[in-house]
């Protein structure tokens, strides 16, 4: 009869892991004993987390640079760092265009009658293409303002260019541009609305 002791050493074995496995289950998933809180009104439970609208952490700004506090609460990813280094990179890309008379690059970053302007000037050919970047700052923020569903904000920009590759023509100019968005626009692109 050793063969019938075996299965029954066999049905203990298997009946050891079978209530081995319901305790680490009932130990892993817990148990219902019909006293548990409904989930609809745990009172005393740790609120869940809702989605809510972002807050703007306005960080510490620069004094130059401080009015850009509107803009923080005005727009709700608003980033000053990118922001600056955009309008710097519009400034050069929008006078190299002018002064090549590229048109068409000029209107994808001004509003229509800042174009109008430009287009003016290119075609009565007041435009200087011989002149380069020799070096550009921001020297600050002006103002900013919210005008109907718009926000712009206006920087004073000092740049020095020079002409034909020549160092020794340096010109030292002082520019006031004010960029423009409308507030609830994804699009991260501000155009020019006044110079």
């Amino acid at each position: 009869m050793i063969y019938g002791d075996l299965q029954i050493f066999d049905i203990i074995i298997f009946a050891g892991i079978a209530v081995f496995l319901v305790f680490r289950l009932r130990n892993v998933l817990g148990k219902r004993t019909g006293f548990e809180k409904n989930p609809s009104n745990n009172v005393g439970a740790k609120p869940t987390k809702t989605k809510e609208a972002p807050a703007n952490n306005i960080p510490e700004l620069e004094e130059k640079i401080s009015k850009l506090k509107t803009a923080y609460e005005t727009i709700d990813d608003f980033n000053h760092k990118i922001f600056l280094e955009g309008a710097k990179r519009a400034f050069e890309a929008i006078i190299n265009a002018f002064n090549k008379g590229d048109k068409k690059t000029l209107k994808k970053l001004v509003t229509e009658d800042v174009f109008k302007s430009f287009e003016k000037a290119i075609d009565a050919k007041n435009i200087n293409p011989e002149y380069q970047f020799y070096s550009l700052n921001i020297e600050g923020v002006e103002k900013v303002f919210v005008e109907g569903n718009h926000i712009k904000i206006c920087i004073k920009f000092v740049s020095e260019q020079f002409k034909n590759n020549d160092e020794n023509t340096v010109v030292k100019k002082q520019d006031s541009w004010t960029f423009e968005k409308t507030i609830s626009s994804r699009d991260p692109n501000w155009l020019l609305s006044s110079t």
